[in-house]
């Protein structure tokens, strides 16, 4: 038997980080996501235990200012993607007022650190969201297009063919196929029992 889940990782990673300054006894406040201000330095023994036991879960201690901001960019795409209700405003723009710094230099410095552009992220977390959409099965082409602010659903094929290799037609095919393997193998499991 299988079971999907989704995954709120913003929720996730704040409820993590958040046990762990409780089990570390540190006295702190989060901010924004991934940002925590402390009310009492600590000692370099503890940073490095709280940065290993972070670790341990997938979570790193960002030390560099501009390593920060790229994290922050990310961050602030993610919300904007994957957000309920489609934000009628250009990406640049809310980004760029999101931050409080000009587009351009966010725009240089993300490709400085990250090695891609801004549009290339995007991209990328429009076409996970998308995918996740699919597999979730209650929306059509043409309402993922719509709420991912794509201008038509052959926008959204174009570019979930350059990214994946298929087309989302493709890909609905594939996971209806799994799931009908899937049903029948439990099928075939449950008379054999």
């Amino acid at each position: 038997m299988k079971m999907y889940v989704k995954f709120d990782f913003n929720a996730l990673c704040k409820k993590v980080l958040d046990e762990k300054l409780k089990e570390h006894g540190l006295k702190y406040r989060l901010l924004n996501f991934g940002e925590v201000e402390f009310y009492e330095p600590f000692t370099q023994e503890q940073h490095n235990l709280f940065k290993k036991n972070l670790k341990d879960y997938g979570i790193e201690i960002i030390e560099s200012q501009k390593t920060a901001l790229v994290q922050k960019i990310k961050d602030v795409i993610v919300e904007l993607v994957f957000s309920e209700n489609a934000v009628p405003v250009k990406a640049s723009i809310y980004i760029a007022e999101k931050l409080n710094h000009s587009y351009g230099y966010l725009s240089n410095l993300f490709s400085e650190v990250a090695c891609t552009s801004i549009e290339n992220f995007i991209i990328l977390q429009k076409i996970e969201y998308a995918k996740e959409l699919i597999l979730n099965n209650k929306q059509s082409l043409t309402e993922i297009a719509h709420k991912l602010n794509y201008s038509s659903v052959a926008h959204l094929s174009t570019q979930f063919k350059n990214t994946t290799g298929i087309t989302p037609s493709q890909f609905q095919k594939i996971v209806m196929k799994r799931r009908k393997n899937q049903a029948i193998a439990i099928n075939s499991k449950m008379l054999y029992e």
